[in-house]
């Protein structure tokens, strides 16, 4: 879990995830902040913060955003019923208060505090209505909508399966103030939730005025949270987030403007922290070892994790990875912690599961990941016989794979490396690599379009769910064609007839874990990452979380600098 620490490691995006985000298929860091949220006394300095993003904004609309980029710039210029502090607990926000609850646990009722859109519209119950029914219109093509909402709002998943129409989620203002939500049945982290990007509001009239050009560019979208979009050109690889004075508690937010350039090498990005242009730049190899010792130098081990998606079917066709033992062939064949040690250098570790280290834990204080502990560790004799028994099979001496990666510095550096080991630990491997940009990477994922692929994932809520549901049959993140209905009925069953019974929940989760990864090899993981930054003295407050937005720059500011 996250510390008071902060850091920075935007410059080492592999171009997943999710992060997707956030949540998801990214690979953003997420550093948290220093130990007060707001300056002592009154500061002079100007308050204007410069920081670095390793990736383009593929879109601002709530209901389209998939990476961690866009959910992150949504946390700072939008905000929802709930907001997570600097603790990662999720508090009241645009919420006036906790919801009152239903007896059965079903229907939760939130009040809506007094609040402004930036351009000085009322933000109302009907906004939060229209922006979720909105995420589940089939005309939308959300991703995160169905699978942030389905089996826990009424009817979303009889609506993505065309069962039902949108309009019948339930969620319903019943006046300006007062908002309905209906679950389809209890979900322990439901308000947790309540803090993702996918449950922002959005103003109706506003959104329908722009039509097919809504959050295009920063010229066609409003916001109600601490900050503004301005300066972004819908492409372009520089924008600025501007204090919103119309912000319902624009007391607390001290910094005036944060300036963004996008920044893809970290030669480049150090060198514009050493001449004070930028306040925090990530590190990563040789720059790692060689600020080792900086005063600036921020560690932290991060709760996003990486691996490979094996794509077993492209182009309606399988491919050699449909054979499950050419999957575990390539999961062991590489060694993991030269790649951490080495390659990246950055604090990452190893990763030889899914859910990560010191993420989630039970009312025991206990880390579910010390109930599988590793799996499917890097073993080239094991990796060898795999590799053979899989060639057999498909009646083969040779396969080629090619596999789809960032264009970032150290993702080009990953993939060489990955090519280096997998050709050399298993004889008639041939490995191409396909390296290109974060929002390329995303279209080619979606269509399904590549054999295998550097993917990460960010935790969009504190429960183990966030990650293992992303491998059901129809998961959100399993656009590979990998499907075990035994997996299914766990995971079903830790939000179905288990939701409620913490112990039993546990353990299913983590018998599905160890099918994916032990048995199935339907991912190959590779690392939880770390994060090794330089930052400016003078940055304060900044307050990073481990799941859902990765930063919130609200009680930020600048001191003595």
């Amino acid at each position: 879990m996250k510390n008071n620490k902060f850091f920075w490691l935007l410059s080492l995006m592999l171009v997943l995830s999710v992060f997707l985000a956030a949540c998801g298929n990214d690979d953003a860091a997420t550093p948290k902040g220093d130990d007060d949220k707001e300056p002592a006394a009154e500061v002079d300095e100007a308050q204007v913060l410069n920081l670095i993003m390793s990736a383009e904004i593929p879109t601002m609309d709530s209901a389209l955003v998939t990476d961690s980029v866009g959910f992150d710039l949504l946390n700072n210029v939008n905000e929802g019923l709930y907001r997570l502090n600097d603790e990662n607990v999720a508090v009241p926000a645009i919420a006036e208060s906790e919801p009152t609850v239903s007896e059965d646990g079903l229907v939760y009722t939130f009040t809506i505090r007094d609040s402004k859109w930036s351009d000085g519209s009322a933000v109302t119950a009907g906004d939060f209505e229209f922006a979720w029914k909105r995420a589940m219109n089939p005309d939308t093509a959300s991703e995160y909508g169905p699978y942030m909402m389905g089996g826990v709002i009424k009817n979303a998943t009889a609506i993505s399966e065309g069962k039902a129409e949108y309009t019948e989620l339930g969620v319903k203002a019943i006046d300006e103030k007062t908002l309905e939500v209906t679950l389809e049945k209890q979900v322990p982290y439901f308000l947790s939730l309540m803090s993702f990007g996918t449950f922002l509001p959005q103003n109706e009239a506003f959104v329908t005025e722009k039509g097919a050009d809504y959050a295009t560019n920063s010229d066609n979208l409003i916001s109600n949270g601490p900050f503004v979009l301005e300066a972004w050109d819908g492409t372009g690889l520089s924008w600025q987030l501007v204090k919103n004075d119309q912000y319902w508690d624009a007391e607390a937010v001290k910094l005036t403007e944060i300036n963004y350039d996008v920044v893809k090498e970290t030669a480049t990005a150090v060198n514009l922290y050493t001449t004070g242009e930028k306040d925090r730049t990530g590190l990563s190899g040789e720059y790692a070892m060689q600020y080792a010792a900086d005063a600036d130098l921020v560690t932290e081990l991060e709760t996003t994790l990486f691996y490979f998606k094996y794509n077993q079917q492209r182009n309606g066709e399988d491919t050699p990875l449909a054979n499950v033992n050419i999957r575990e062939a390539i999961t062991k064949a590489f060694n993991k912690q030269d790649l951490v040690d080495v390659v990246l250098a950055n604090g990452s570790v190893p990763a030889n599961y899914l859910v990560p280290k010191a993420f989630s834990f039970n009312e025991a204080g206990e880390d579910f990941r010390d109930i599988n502990g590793e799996m499917s560790e890097f073993n080239v004799e094991e990796a060898k016989a795999a590799w053979e028994k899989g060639l057999s099979e498909l009646g083969v001496t040779e396969v080629k794979l090619e596999i789809l990666g960032g264009d970032t510095e150290v993702s080009k550096k990953m993939d060489e490396y990955f090519k280096s080991q997998l050709e050399g630990n298993l004889e008639g491997l041939e490995i191409t690599l396909k390296e290109v940009p974060f929002a390329i990477r995303l279209d080619l994922d979606t269509n399904q379009d590549y054999d295998i692929q550097v993917a990460g994932w960010g935790p969009d809520f504190q429960d183990p769910h966030t990650f293992m549901n992303l491998w059901l049959t129809d998961g959100g993140n399993n656009k590979m064609s990998y499907s075990n209905p035994k997996y299914d009925d766990l995971i079903n069953s830790s939000v179905g007839e288990l939701a409620m019974d913490p112990e039993a929940r546990w353990d299913a989760m983590a018998q599905a874990e160890k099918l994916l990864i032990e048995e199935d090899f339907g991912i190959g993981p590779i690392y939880q990452r770390g994060t090794m930054s330089l930052v400016k003295p003078y940055v304060k407050g900044v307050v990073s979380h481990s799941f859902g937005g990765d930063y919130s720059y609200k009680w930020a500011y600048i001191e003595g600098k």
